[in-house]
């Protein structure tokens, strides 16, 4: 049988002329000067650029964003290689360079270099003359982290109580049964004072709970089955097995770290070098989770500022949400849309605005969006989508988006009153700082020389769940042994009382006497003691 012929690609359309830029105080078209207009703010803002109009870039038509407003949220999208990355790192300098720290993701290994003063060549002064920059190069004051200190960088760590059981089941890829089970874990190991560090901790508390001495405790667990439980225990033996041993423990990393400003007023931009992981995608999207919701839990109510504390730039946002529970998401619904609140605020970064939920996309009120590709059926109708989510506007957006050039967006914000600003084709600024990684010496030598350094860089192992459950089985057993002993010594001493009168009290003598009699009474003592400490104490320290 003939095979059927393959159905041709639809052609990409063409691409848009590129713009060119207008002479220095021309006089707008009115549907420009209306666009610029909506970026004309009084208060403090970033410069993203100048408005793109009829095929002319415009460097008397401004595009803002008011330094009010970036604790709204926001989303930078666009395919590959149009440019987010430069994006960020645009952004990443004018917030530092007005007090703002900020964090940063390095998943490809080329955002390092914001640490350095760009150099100026032909492209980036025809960018700035272009879009009416006064272009400097420039460094901005940086930290560097790592997970779990794997490639260069400050050791970040989290402790498995910290991370919780539903960004847990996230990264062990549990399923919403399992998910709750393993929350009863936590449950249990909370109320018993077996505190979770590292995952052998986690591991040790799910052993015990499946062993013949643990399992009458699952019944005291509502909803926990045995069946369960040793799925989670070989998911997490899997995961282990995968080397992830490091990303958890102590000294568990503070991530108020993230908040400081350099000594001349300046915000410090955190950088989180994740190249050397970027192959554990749902481990590393599920680390920057967890880092947002510690400062949503540990920080105080502040309302409205003007300035944010902290923006945080979570790229590669679909790893995030795909394969989420539903509790997860429900999770990061409810801290994007309260942590606002908090002072800090979220840009998601992803390639086009259908990879993040409905409920978060709703949350997020600017929006800088790349060029997008229209090669495939699939990506006809995520262009479609894309489209929907502006506001009306005089562009033809389907056909702008496919023709944007590198290093230009089409562009809405909140204004300072919190109203989206009229939608605006955009030749972005050139960073200032380095445009790629820097070198892997200085580097390493960033991270060596910080303060941080010597706090986060060796881990330590205090006592903790496997180390009590540890003891409490060789306790358990010693007990068996020391039961076992005394009857075999009941035993010899009633033989002996059958062999002559007076022996009898001789014998008990003995017995009590034993070793191995005051190693039981000493075993029995410890347990009840440390019962009675927990009872005081508390289950484990907030």
């Amino acid at each position: 049988m003939a095979a059927a012929p393959e159905a041709a690609a639809p052609e990409a359309p063409a691409p848009a002329p590129p713009a060119e830029a207008a002479p220095a105080g021309q006089a707008l078209p009115p549907e420009a000067a209306e666009i610029a207009a909506g970026y004309a703010f009084t208060g403090e803002a970033l410069d993203l650029g100048a408005l793109l109009w009829d095929g002319q870039c415009l460097p008397g038509a401004q595009v803002r964003i008011p330094l009010s407003m970036l604790n709204r949220h926001g989303l930078v999208a666009g395919a590959t290689g149009t440019g987010k990355t430069k994006t960020l790192q645009l952004i990443a300098e004018q917030l530092a360079a007005q007090g703002v720290p900020v964090f940063l993701a390095d998943i490809k290994g080329d955002v390092s270099g914001i640490s350095a003063p760009g150099e100026a060549n032909d492209k980036v002064q025809e960018r700035a003359r272009d879009v009416g920059q006064h272009w400097e190069g420039k460094g901005f004051p940086s930290e560097f982290y790592s997970l779990g200190g794997i490639g260069p960088g400050i050791p970040v760590r989290a402790t498995v109580t910290s991370f919780g059981p539903v960004l847990l089941s996230k990264v062990l890829q549990l399923n919403q049964t399992q998910e709750q089970s393993l929350g009863l874990i936590f449950h249990y190991a909370d109320q018993k004072g077996l505190e979770l560090h590292d995952l052998k901790d986690l591991r040790a508390v799910v052993t015990f709970l499946t062993s013949d001495e643990g399992k009458p405790e699952i019944k005291n667990i509502g909803g926990l089955s045995s069946v369960t439980a040793g799925v989670i225990l070989r998911a997490l033996t899997a995961f282990e097995a995968q080397g992830m041993d490091p990303f958890f423990g102590n000294p568990e990393f503070d991530v108020s770290e993230f908040l400081r400003t350099a000594p001349d007023g300046r915000g410090q931009v955190s950088v989180l070098e994740l190249p050397a992981v970027q192959d554990k995608p749902h481990l590393f999207s599920t680390f920057l989770m967890w880092m947002l919701a510690d400062l949503f839990n540990n920080l105080p109510e502040v309302g409205d500022l003007e300035k944010p504390k902290l923006v945080f730039f979570f790229d590669e946002a679909h790893l995030l949400f795909n394969g989420a529970s539903k509790a997860f998401l429900e999770s990061i619904t409810q801290t994007v849309r309260l942590i606002r609140s908090k002072g800090i605020g979220v840009f998601f970064v992803t390639q086009t605005p259908k990879d993040v939920p409905a409920d978060v996309l709703a949350q997020l009120g600017n929006r800088v969006q790349h060029a997008l590709r229209a090669f495939t059926p699939e990506d006809q109708k995520a262009l479609k989508a894309t489209v929907k989510t502006f506001p009306n506007s005089p562009y033809d957006l389907e056909e702008l988006l496919t023709g944007l050039g590198t290093g230009e967006a089409v562009i809405t914000v909140l204004s300072e009153k919190g109203a989206p600003t009229p939608v605006a084709a955009t030749r972005l600024r050139a960073p200032e700082s380095l445009m790629g990684p820097i070198d892997a010496g200085a580097l390493e030598q960033a991270v060596r020389s910080s303060l941080l350094y010597a706090r986060y860089a060796e881990p330590v192992d205090p006592e903790s769940a496997y180390e009590k459950l540890s003891a409490q089985k060789a306790e358990t057993d010693a007990q068996k042994q020391a039961e076992l002993d005394a009857k075999e010594a009941e035993k010899a001493a009633r033989a002996a009382g059958r062999a002559g009168p007076g022996q009898d009290a001789s014998m008990v003598d003995q017995v009590v006497g034993s070793g191995i009699f005051k190693s039981l009474a000493r075993s029995l003592g410890t347990q009840i003691g440390r019962e009675i400490s927990r009872s005081i104490f508390g289950t484990r320290r907030r």
